[in-house]
């Protein structure tokens, strides 16, 4: 049974490690969302910084950097779905069933793959981060690595998720803006929780609940914005998400290299 584990490990490693290098080599793309980041941390912070009231958000920069710290790791993992749908448009999947590796350690493997690169990504922006607030303790850092391992698992597993519902790519493009839009504007990322609330009533827990509200209160509390947080609540929400869409992930991916 050891074996057999560090068999799958050893075979997902390879996979993943092939997604990570097809990553880098995307240097102008990475460069374009890294100044898109940068951007949003400095238009949103500048411009709403005098706009929000005070009494709600008294450093609206110190406000969303943890916001865009979840973008990041966001937006980097959510690009594994992107290239499994065009391998599976193109039918490259028929080569990679070939290969001497299970199919369950494919899909752990770019399911790892995309973990990967947000993390990997997202390192830039916690250095940013820990400049522009107050520098975790080491206690509070394990919180801040574990929520990163979950919203990546999650959003990594999600993006593998929506492109094997469908091959047709104006489907997929459709899918995959929308659940962009839900994510980044039905979230605590631009807003906190008290205007939302106010503005979605009855709809507020669908932005309260999702998976880039749970990372970015740990965030904002791991770097000293927040002090009164429901750290089980999040952190076992977080696991859930990642849990569910692992799987999800895994039984549709299956179930396309089985066609």
């Amino acid at each position: 049974m050891i074996y057999d584990f560090f068999e799958l490990t050893t075979q997902a490693y390879t996979v993943a490690l092939r997604d990570l290098k097809r990553f880098w080599q995307n240097i102008y793309w990475l460069a374009g969302q890294v100044a898109m980041n940068i951007a949003d941390l400095l238009i949103f912070g500048l411009i709403f910084r005098g706009i929000v009231r005070p009494d709600l958000i008294p450093d609206y920069i110190r406000f969303i950097t943890p916001g865009i710290l979840c973008l990041s790791i966001f937006i980097s993992s959510f690009t594994i779905g992107r290239e499994v749908g065009v391998e599976l448009r193109r039918e490259v999947t028929h080569y990679l069933v070939s290969l001497p590796i299970t199919r369950g350690a494919l899909v752990a493997g770019r399911v790892l793959g995309g973990v990967l690169r947000g993390l990997m990504y997202q390192v830039g922006f916690l250095i940013l981060a820990v400049l522009i607030m107050t520098p975790p303790t080491l206690d509070k850092w394990i919180l801040i690595l574990a929520a990163s391992i979950f919203i990546s698992v999650t959003m990594s597993s999600l993006s593998i998720t929506l492109v094997t519902l469908t091959r047709d790519f104006n489907i997929q493009a459709a899918i995959r803006s929308l659940v962009y839009f839900v994510f980044f504007f039905m979230s605590n990322v631009f807003y906190p929780e008290r205007a939302l609330r106010a503005r979605l009533g009855p709809v507020a827990p669908v932005a309260l609940y999702s998976p880039v509200s749970m990372a970015v209160t740990i965030y904002r509390y791991g770097f000293g914005y927040s002090t009164e947080v429901d750290l089980v609540f999040n952190t076992a929400g977080l696991l859930l998400w990642s849990t569910a869409t692992v799987l999800l992930a895994y039984k549709l991916y299956i179930r396309n290299l089985r066609r």
